[in-house]
C-alpha cells in the first residue's frame, strides 16, 4: 500500500451487476437492466463518498475487492451448538453471484460517484468471495491504488 491508497469498507449483502434483459413489445425488442443491485451500488456508493478526491483519479488503477457473504444456518450446528460453526462448513463462497457481476456492481457504482473517470483504467485487482467468520458482517472491503508505469526504454 502506498499513501494514495484508498481504503474502503461496505457493509450489506453483495449483489451482482445483472446483465441485461431483452423482451418483446408489439413486434420491437426491448432492453433493460433490472435494478436489483442498486441498493448494494448505493451501500458502496455512500461508503466511498467520503474517500473520492477533489480531482478523478487519473491513470492506470489497481482495485482489489473481498467480498464477504453470511452464512446460511446450514453451516451451523443446531440447539446448544446453533452458534458453533460446523467442521464442514466452507470458508469460500462458490454459489452465485458470480464475481465478474460482483465486480461490475463495484465499479459502476465507484464510476458513478466520480471516483475516476472510467472503469476502463482498472487494469489490475484482485477478487475474493468468502463467508464471513463469526462476528464478521456481510459486505466488501475494497482498496484503490493508483499504478505507477514502468519507465521504458
Amino acid at each position: 500500500m502506498t499513501d494514495q491508497t484508498i481504503y474502503i469498507e461496505v457493509r450489506g449483502e453483495p449483489k451482482g451487476q445483472p446483465r441485461p434483459r431483452a423482451f418483446s413489445m408489439g413486434g420491437r425488442v426491448r432492453v433493460y437492466n433490472p435494478a436489483t443491485a442498486e441498493g448494494w451500488k448505493s451501500a458502496i456508493a455512500s461508503a466511498a463518498l467520503p474517500h473520492v478526491p477533489p480531482m478523478p483519479l487519473q491513470g492506470p488503477l489497481r482495485v482489489d475487492v473481498a467480498f464477504v457473504f453470511k452464512r446460511p444456518n446450514a453451516h451451523f450446528g443446531t440447539g446448544k451448538n446453533a452458534a458453533v460453526l460446523k467442521a464442514t462448513a466452507p470458508q469460500f463462497h462458490v454459489a452465485k453471484p458470480d464475481r465478474d457481476n460482483l465486480d461490475k456492481a463495484v465499479l459502476d457504482a465507484l464510476t458513478t460517484i466520480g471516483m475516476w473517470h472510467d472503469d476502463a483504467q482498472v487494469a489490475m485487482g484482485t477478487l475474493s468471495k468468502r463467508y464471513a467468520r463469526p462476528g464478521e458482517l456481510a459486505g466488501a472491503t475494497i482498496l484503490i491504488e493508483p499504478l505507477l508505469e514502468a519507465a521504458r526504454p
